[in-house]
This record gives structure tokens, C-alpha cells and sequence, in this order.
């Protein structure tokens, strides 16, 4: 009876957040949607570009979720200050990268996003990604299905439908690209310059798998919720983030390759 009491605790705790993520996320479009290709942006240390629109759109979601939640996490690497490391200690924490794709939406390019992930005890089992380029939100997680704009995403009839597809990101050093080559000579690639809407494209079945050495957990949180929606197979080539236990605004890379079973293992590496 306790455990029954407990999970059905869990469970009206995580779709209150869910709820709660839905709402903020979408109260952050029209904020987003009249900076984009407007907004100044500057270079940081890392040869990334930033916007006010970045910091805005961290502090916004970011209140609306302390309102109720003050308990949690909240991780950015806009908001959280750069000399310091976050040790994530409440059950529950938030992830958000409020523009991916900084560079597209500085310069009017659509494809960027906003991309909030919820975790639990570290792994993320939730993810909200709004795709500009398509005026779409993405969400889903493990056991609640891939939804889009609200409507269930039918993942099979879309790959079924599509070309062959991987999606890459560049540059590459000579040492990462050799062993994709074989790839590169047998299928399609599309490059997006968002971290966030390469997986998530994998997820709604647009794109049969991707493959990137250059994303941050706060890049791939979200949509690494909306691709074990749809039960695909994530790789990472080194140590997982997850379960996260600390965060910080330079934590390292983590490379990966996400697709289904049969893709992961062609790779080989």
C-alpha cells in the first residue's frame, strides 16, 4: 500500500512539472519570436555567440518554475554563474538552453530552439523543445509518447516515409570524420547548426539517426527525453552526463550518436 501511495505521489509530482513546463515554456515563444534575427548578440570565450535574449529567456522560465517548485534544481549555462559548480541535490532539476542555435537566431537562420528538460535523480525524463523554424513544441519523455503541438507523434509512418538521413555537425578533426566516412559515401547528411533539433529530428523520425562531437548536456537534455520516447538508442562515445550530478557553464562535451538499434550497431566504432 506504501509504495502504491508513494509512486502515485511520484507520479502527480512529475506531471504537475510537466504541466508547469508546458506552460512556461510557451509563455517564452512570443519574448523569443520578436528578437529573432533582431537581437545584438557578442562572441563569448568559447567562440559562441550570446544574446540578451538568452539571459532573458533563462531568468523568465526560470521564475515561473521557482514559483511553484522551489525545491529544484534549475541548471543554465546563462544563468549560473561561470565560476561556479552547481551540485544538483533535490530529486528533481530543470535544464535549459534558451536559444539553441544562437548563431541561426542572431542572424535570421529559423533553425533554433528552446529546449527545457525535466530530470529526476539525475536523468532526464521529460524534454520540451520549441522548433522555431516550424512553429512546433515538441515533448515527450520515456512512457508518455512524443508529442507534437499536443498530438501523438507516429515516429514509423514518418521514418517510413523519409530518405535515409544522418545528421552531422561540423568542423570535425581528421581523427573524428574517418571512421564516418563510410557513412558519409552511403547516406545523406544534414547539418542544422542547432544541437538540439539534430536529435529531436531523429526522434520524430525525419532524420534516421545523428551524430555530434560538439553539444553540452544542456544542448541534448531535452531531446535525449524525446528520443527514449520513441525507444531509440542513445550513444554516448565517453562518459554519460547522466545521471547528472553537477553542473557548470564550461563542463566538458559529450559526444554521441543517436538512431535506431540497427544504425548504432552499423557505426561500430
Amino acid at each position: 500500500m506504501k509504495n502504491r501511495q508513494a509512486k502515485a505521489q511520484l507520479d502527480r509530482q512529475i506531471r504537475h512539472r510537466i504541466n508547469a513546463g508546458r506552460v512556461a515554456v510557451r509563455d517564452q515563444i512570443p519574448f523569443f519570436e520578436r528578437q529573432f534575427g533582431e537581437v545584438s548578440s557578442e562572441w563569448k570565450e568559447d567562440d559562441t555567440r550570446v544574446t540578451f535574449a538568452d539571459f532573458a529567456i533563462s531568468e523568465k522560465l526560470f521564475a515561473e518554475l521557482r514559483r511553484d517548485f522551489a525545491q529544484d534544481d534549475f541548471c543554465s549555462e546563462e544563468a549560473n554563474p561561470q565560476d561556479e559548480t552547481l551540485q544538483l541535490e533535490a530529486r528533481f532539476a530543470w535544464v535549459v538552453d534558451p536559444i539553441d542555435g544562437t548563431n541561426n537566431y542572431a542572424l535570421g537562420c529559423p533553425f533554433c530552439a528552446i529546449s527545457l528538460a525535466l530530470l529526476y535523480d539525475g536523468e532526464p525524463i521529460y524534454g520540451f523543445v520549441y522548433d522555431h523554424s516550424t512553429r512546433v513544441l515538441y515533448e515527450g519523455g520515456r512512457g508518455f509518447g512524443l508529442l507534437r503541438n499536443g498530438k501523438r507523434v507516429d515516429r514509423d509512418a514518418k521514418a517510413a516515409d523519409a530518405q535515409t538521413m544522418i545528421g552531422l555537425h561540423f568542423p570535425m578533426s581528421a581523427e573524428q570524420i574517418a571512421p564516418l566516412l563510410p557513412l558519409i559515401s552511403k547516406y545523406r547528411v544534414r547539418c542544422l547548426g542547432s544541437g538540439t533539433l539534430m536529435p529531436t529530428y531523429v526522434a520524430t523520425g525525419y532524420l534516421t539517426a545523428a551524430i555530434d562531437y560538439k553539444v553540452k548536456v544542456w544542448d541534448i537534455a531535452a531531446a535525449y527525453a524525446l528520443c527514449a520516447a520513441v525507444g531509440l538508442r542513445w550513444e554516448f562515445f565517453g562518459d554519460s552526463p547522466f545521471p547528472l550530478r553537477l553542473f557548470h557553464p564550461g563542463m566538458a562535451f559529450s559526444p554521441y550518436a543517436v538512431g535506431g538499434s540497427a544504425f548504432i550497431e552499423e557505426l561500430a566504432f
